[in-house]
Order: structure tokens, then C-alpha cells, then sequence
């Protein structure tokens, strides 16, 4: 298990980057891109001088989309991802796009929040939206490409069926190991229990869970909150994963950067510790 890092993609930033990365040690990353209007040659050109210039992985494509986000219980419901309605069609198609971009960057892993998946399967709009999901893992896979829910909306066992009932072989889990906590909807390592066998990208942050019902947890330093990573990488590596664990710090700044110094050694000892358990 190698171990990557989040990179956020701004225009023509990308060298300087990847140049920070190689500083700080790091040879792979997941590339965050939340703005459609940046998936252009240019800019296709940019980061992929940039990935040779410093011998940089990009292990997969985070791919965002436009209209309003809220990150919490109540208008997050209505906002986020493709379950609401009235943002579904033009997301999809945002997302298709975005895969296109990874593709010309040679990236075969597409990444996104797909939303508050309905915990009941009979949901009137569930039916609809499993449309829309397998429309986009039947793209993506006719382009090799996988698609990865990101965790965190929703209940273990409520991806699970999901990915059961889309039904396409393509389709899996990027485990952030913070936002199942952060949400209030599980452990990282139980969850593994659950859908570990399609955990094909792991975001490793850390953090607290919610203590009220408005607002998501609180996100820490890895180390300082509930996430265990020990224990979660000792399980992805008896579960087989071979991908690689990127770090996420949802901070800025110099605070930034020395929590993801810290981290890597932490992580690092961890993924030593699981391979001589072995």
C-alpha cells in the first residue's frame, strides 16, 4: 500500500503542485477537481507535463460538479451529489465529462459524492436514480474506467445494496475513513465487514462524531480522532488491498502540511506493522 496524498486542481498550479508533493515525499495522489471548466486540453496538457516532469501517480480522478453544496443534515439532503433531483441530469453529465478528462490523463478511477443515498429500497425515487448510476458505470466501463462511490452520506449496508443493485462490475468504494464517522453512520472498520471487498481507494483522515443533528462531526489531524487507522489498515491488508491510502487534511496552510508530514510516518508505521503481521 502506497501512500498518496489529495491535490486539488487549479489552473496551471499543478507544477507547483506536484513539485511540493516530490518535497514532501510523496510519488502518488488522488486529484481533486471540482470545476468542469477546467477540463480542457490545456490544462490536460499542464498536468500531464507536470506528472512526467516529477514522476507523479495519479491513482484517481475526484471528480466534483456545479450547483450549490452544503455540508450538513438538512440542506446537505437537497445539495449534495446526484440524489436530488433537481441537480441529477447536469451532474451526470458533469461527471461523464469529468471521467473524459482522467481518461486523457490517463486515469482509469472516477471518484465522487454521490449524495444521502435513501436508506429504505423502496424510496419512489431510488428507482430513478439507479438509472442515473448505472448510466455512468456502464460509460465508464466501456472507457475501462472504474466508478467509486466516496463514503460517508449513507449507511454501510445502504452502498452496499446500491452497488449490488446497479450491477456492474466497475463499480466500488473509496473508503474515507473520517466521513462515516463524520456523518454518524459507522466505524471505518466495521465497515469494512460490509463492503471491504469493494474498496478499490482509501482516503485516510480522522475525526469525531456528530453531537448534534444538524452538523457533520468535526475533522482532526490522523491520530487524534476515532478513525483507527491502525486497525483499518491491518484489515484492508488482510482483505487484499493493494491500492494506495491518501491522505486528506481538510485544513489550510502550514497546519496543513505538517499534519500530513505527521501522518505519512504514522501511516507508514501501520502498513509496516500489517505486512510483518502477515
Amino acid at each position: 500500500m502506497k501512500i498518496g496524498v489529495c491535490v486539488g486542481h487549479q489552473a496551471q498550479k499543478t507544477d507547483e503542485a506536484f513539485a511540493k508533493m516530490v518535497k514532501n515525499g510523496f510519488s502518488c495522489c488522488q486529484f481533486i477537481s471540482w470545476n468542469p471548466s477546467l477540463w480542457t486540453a490545456e490544462e490536460r496538457d499542464h498536468i500531464l507535463a507536470a506528472a512526467e516532469k516529477y514522476g507523479i501517480t495519479i491513482t484517481a480522478f475526484w471528480c466534483g460538479w456545479t450547483g450549490p453544496v452544503v455540508w450538513n443534515f438538512y440542506e446537505g439532503q437537497e445539495t449534495l451529489g446526484l440524489v436530488p433531483t433537481a441537480y441529477r441530469h447536469q451532474r451526470m453529465n458533469e461527471i461523464l465529462a469529468g471521467a473524459k478528462f482522467a481518461k486523457s490523463l490517463g486515469v482509469n478511477t472516477v471518484v465522487t459524492h454521490v449524495g444521502f443515498l435513501p436508506e429504505n429500497p423502496y424510496d419512489p425515487h431510488y428507482p430513478a436514480l439507479l438509472v442515473c448510476l448505472r448510466k455512468i458505470a456502464e460509460t465508464l466501463s466501456a472507457d475501462g474506467q472504474d466508478f467509486l462511490f466516496e463514503t460517508g452520506q449513507e449507511t454501510p449496508v445502504t452502498l452496499l445494496r446500491t452497488i449490488e443493485d446497479i450491477g456492474c462490475d466497475n463499480v466500488g468504494v473509496n473508503l474515507d475513513t473520517a466521513n462515516v464517522i463524520l456523518y454518524g453512520k459507522a466505524n471505518p472498520v466495521d465497515a469494512l465487514d460490509v463492503f471491504g471487498k469493494y474498496v478499490r481507494g482509501v482516503h485516510c483522515k480522522d475525526g469525531f462524531y456528530p453531537t448534534n443533528g444538524r452538523e457533520l462531526g468535526r475533522e482532526v489531524k490522523i491520530g487524534s480522532g476515532k478513525a483507527n487507522l491502525r486497525e483499518v489498515i491491518r484489515k484492508l491488508h488482510k482483505l487484499g488491498y493493494t491500492g494506495s491510502l491518501t491522505i486528506e487534511r481538510e485544513i489550510e496552510g502550514a497546519q496543513q502540511d505538517a499534519d500530513i508530514l505527521e501522518a505519512r510516518e504514522l501511516l507508514s508505521n501501520y502498513v509496516k506493522e500489517a505486512e510483518e503481521a502477515k
